[in-house]
């Protein structure tokens, strides 16, 4: 299988140059989908006789050399329509009725050329940062014991095993940077109004965004599906240090002269009650020394986050629960689901759905506590992924204790608006891998893109866990 293992950057190239074939391509792709998900259990659905026939129509298209993504295979989340597929979003309650048509994000993805191999497996209304539902249990390529995380867990999980380059996830309270950090993967939430949101964005708080092992790959996604390709080249270069991994972006760079960004390091961010893993805490303080010695400014963040922000990030959780079981039948759902929405309804009840907190913090008090650098690095992650097993049947203490304990740190970002991503870096001593989150102020992403291309130059990840 030549072309399994491959980046994204490189399948498109070789398509577009005749060197390879988008139905070779694909075919390879579904052949080790059919070999390894059977133990990990990414995918919902496997459209393997779609997918190649769509492989086949990408290889007639008259502008195959001009496009993008020509016959990467790609995972799209189970919450978004893809036209002929129902979108099930991780409940019987849901409709099996086919999409009549694809979601912009999805259109995008096909209109540069990428073939949809796959649906892959979300929990229960996206609702929590596991991947459990009644079609399944996800399970990390690292430790198939632990959970992939969540929402996007399945699409990380497609990744990190190997099974596709290139899939879409979203993020409405970190749900594209838990998994990512639980499965080793670069992933960005962009900010507000950069890529179509989902349907259901969560009050403005979830984005659409992709899941990838090289930050070229990452750029790439992101800028498909922003329809807005200078992103596949951050700042073009002018944030870049001389000397770093420009090679891998399409069309490549020629660094200019190097910007220094103001860095601030947040090891342990959290107010107090919350805890964070020493090694995840030092990760970052590694990743600030790194960011250094490329010749940026690194300080410490020493103020906590307020707490009162975290308590508005569970009530809209609750909140969010409430609304997209509204019109679902109440007898499909999955326990876990109906004890969220339940906690959102009697919220509700005292005029509570995290509304005036969100809106304070994105009003002033994110860029209050952010202060005057250009970007902030936190763990992404307080503590190793969990146990994969069906937290669905699990009532709200449990699911609540385990969610808040390992991902507390992540929410913030999305009431904000604001960008943030996951970059892999380095490893703790359970064997898996840890990731650290960089956020920006608005507009942003090249920034982020740009500093996650020098800490993958000066400190490579492994891109695809082990499964041989």
């Amino acid at each position: 299988m030549p072309w399994v293992g491959k980046s994204a950057g490189e399948i498109a190239e070789a398509v577009r140059r005749g060197k390879a074939g988008a139905p070779e391509v694909v075919e390879e792709h579904l052949r080790l989908i059919a070999e390894r998900d059977g133990r990990i259990g990414a995918f919902r659905k496997v459209r393997a006789e779609r997918a190649m026939a769509e492989a086949r129509a990408v290889q007639e298209r008259p502008d195959l050399a001009e496009l993008p993504l020509a016959g990467v295979p790609v995972a799209v989340k189970d919450n978004i329509p893809v036209r002929g597929e129902a979108t099930r979003n991780g409940s019987a309650a849901s409709s099996s009725e086919a999409a009549a048509a694809d979601h912009p994000v999805v259109a995008r993805l096909r209109a540069a050329g990428a073939v949809v191999v796959g649906i892959t497996n979300v929990p229960e209304l996206c609702l929590v940062g596991f991947s459990d539902s009644t079609y399944g249990v996800a399970r990390n390529p690292w430790d198939p014991r632990r959970t992939p995380g969540g929402s996007s867990g399945g699409a990380a999980a497609a990744v990190a095993a190997g099974m596709v380059p290139l899939a879409h996830g979203n993020d409405g309270l970190g749900s594209l940077r838990i998994p990512a950090a639980c499965c080793g993967l670069v992933t960005i939430k962009p900010g507000t109004g950069v890529v179509p949101p989902p349907g259901r964005d969560w009050h403005g708080m979830s984005e659409n965004g992709p899941l990838a092992t090289t930050v070229g790959d990452l750029a790439l996604g992101l800028a498909v599906m922003a329809g807005d390709m200078s992103l596949a080249t951050p700042g073009d270069g002018e944030y870049l240090e001389a000397g770093s991994a420009i090679d891998d972006y399409p069309g490549g760079l020629t660094p200019s002269e190097p910007v220094r960004l103001r860095i601030a390091t947040a090891p342990a961010p959290l107010p107090p009650g919350f805890s964070v893993d020493p090694e995840l805490q030092r990760a970052v303080v590694e990743a600030g020394h790194t960011l250094a010695a490329a010749g940026h400014t690194v300080v410490e963040h020493e103020p906590k986050m307020p707490s009162w922000v975290g308590a508005a990030a569970i009530i809209g959780w609750f909140a969010c629960a409430r609304e997209d079981t509204e019109g679902l039948d109440p007898r499909r759902l999955e326990r876990r689901t109906r004890a969220l929405a339940k906690a959102g309804r009697l919220l509700a009840r005292f005029g509570l759905d995290g509304s005036a907190g969100r809106d304070r913090w994105r009003a002033h008090g994110a860029d209050q506590w952010f202060g005057n650098a250009d970007v902030l690095i936190t763990p992404t992650l307080a503590a190793v992924p969990p146990p994969a097993d069906r937290w669905g049947d699990r009532g709200l203490l449990a699911n609540v204790r385990a969610n808040v304990t390992y991902a507390p740190v992540t929410a913030a970002w999305n009431m904000a608006g604001w960008p943030a991503m996951n970059v892999p870096y380095g490893w703790h001593s359970t064997g898996m891998p840890i990731g650290v989150q960089l956020v920006a102020p608005p507009g942003g992403e090249p920034q982020l893109l740009a500093l996650a291309a020098q800490l993958e130059t000066a400190h490579p990840w492994l891109r695809h866990a082990p499964m041989d």
